[in-house]
């Protein structure tokens, strides 16, 4: 199954900046971002499939396609 190039390129640089920050010995007070997906991964756990599509379009903005895949995937649990 594909992956999101968007989330594995964002991914990559979530972990290099954690590399240069730890480098520098630089702490990040800010409390963490809130995950934008969990909503939707709670409605396709629940079976509410419809619903997690359209939620994961309001977020990303993709084609139905794109958030039907990407639903399909956190439902398989990836």
């Amino acid at each position: 199954m594909r992956h999101d190039p968007t989330l594995q390129a964002l991914a990559r640089i979530e972990r290099k900046l954690d590399l240069v920050m730890r480098h520098f010995d630089i702490v990040d007070h800010a409390p963490p971002e809130p995950d934008p997906f969990t909503e939707v991964r709670d409605l396709a756990r629940r079976g509410k499939k419809i619903q997690a599509i359209k939620v994961y379009r309001e977020i990303t903005g993709t084609s139905l396609k794109e958030a039907k895949d990407a639903v399909e995937r956190m439902e398989a649990g990836h």
